[in-house]
């Protein structure tokens, strides 16, 4: 997975992230709106209006909480909720 920081500031995070679909751009999303200190998060992959960009660029912006280190969180949980799925499918099977 390749990412590219677009601008970072103490309370906003634009970053490209290669790639990846709507699939997994919905469940990062979604983990960093239960982070605390994110007030929000949205991504967008419209070429038409972003320049002919195709991979998602996702945007956080904080309350001041230090945005790398909210997606830091997220995407930690965002792991361990997979791992929690993958060992309750593989009981179940």
């Amino acid at each position: 997975m390749d990412l590219r920081v677009i601008e970072q500031s103490d309370e906003e995070l634009r970053i490209e992230i290669a790639g990846e679909d709507h699939t997994f751009m919905n469940v990062l999303k979604g983990a960093l709106l239960e982070t605390d200190g994110v007030s929000a998060a949205t991504y967008d992959v419209n070429p038409e209006q972003s320049g002919g960009q195709t991979d998602p660029v996702l945007t956080i912006r904080t309350d001041g909480t230090d945005p790398l280190s909210c997606l830091e969180a997220a995407a930690s949980r965002v792991k361990d909720q997979t791992a929690d799925f993958r060992d309750a499918f593989e009981s179940a099977a």
